[in-house]
């Protein structure tokens, strides 16, 4: 099993619980993992690749795609969205040879609020180069900002939902889905929930009326079931594990 972001937040929990449960897990991430790359480059994509195959022999049963960054620059439309759909398209051909393959991504319920239009496009298009000069654009406007990772995550939940049924994954038997976290307790949050102001502003962007904040096992004991052999027909799922923010703000318009 594949799990990339396993230094740290989801995907150390996920990673830990797997291996707790008896699975061979290969852990990815910027430093302290089984492979170290960065995955918001080229290179960095490609020698995942080519280190997963090392490490695996050329077969791996599942891929849990977590890696993520939070800021208002390019690097967090690069790892966010190239390169977890790159993760998940470049390492394709090894779940194939499994029995039960199964792939799962991290999007979130932020992909809920508002984003920039052109850069969601351009990430759809799968121009990198636009994407990037779009986000310096509006890292330009502090106001805007939030919508750089928003419009990544909603863009990575469109690719799962135009993937999932294609002949490359339920085609080929590989179920692919993803999670939506709301708030979850890792490093990355850290810095917005440090006062009570910025804990109070979190609640009222992110309401979460069950439970409240999460800590990174909740996620984890999804993406872990999601990519396991008891998932046969889930497909082309977004799963929101967000104590509810998606009911307080959608409610019942999505039937």
């Amino acid at each position: 099993m594949v799990v990339t972001g396993a230094a740290s937040g989801i995907g150390k929990a996920t990673a830990e619980l797997l291996t707790a449960r008896g699975d061979i897990v290969i852990g990815v991430d910027l430093s302290a993992a089984d492979v170290v790359v960065d995955l918001g480059t080229p290179e960095g994509r490609s020698g995942l690749v080519e280190e997963v195959i090392r490490l695996s022999r050329g077969t791996i049963d599942g891929i849990i795609a977590v890696a993520g960054l939070s800021h208002a620059t390019p690097a967090t439309v690069a790892v966010n969205y190239f390169g977890m759909v790159a993760t998940l398209e470049g390492l394709r051909p090894l779940l194939a040879r499994s029995e039960a393959p199964r792939a799962v991504g991290v999007a979130s319920m932020s992909s809920l609020l508002p984003v920039d239009d052109k850069l969601v496009a351009a990430m759809r298009a799968g121009n990198e180069g636009a994407a990037l000069a779009r986000t310096v654009a509006i890292a330009k406007h502090p106001e805007l900002a939030a919508r750089v990772y928003a419009s990544t995550k909603k863009a990575f939940a469109q690719w799962i939902r135009r993937t999932a049924a294609t002949s490359d994954w339920a085609g080929a038997n590989i179920p692919l889905n993803a999670i939506a976290p709301g708030i979850v307790l890792t490093p990355m949050v850290e810095p917005m929930l440090a006062t009570e102001r910025g804990r109070e502003q979190i609640r009222t962007g992110v309401p979460m009326p069950l439970g409240g904040f999460a800590e990174p096992i909740v996620p984890a004991r999804l993406l872990a079931w999601l990519a396991g052999p008891e998932n046969t027909h889930v497909c082309g799922q977004v799963i929101f594990v967000d104590g509810g923010s998606d009911v307080v703000i959608r409610g019942d318009e999505t039937w």
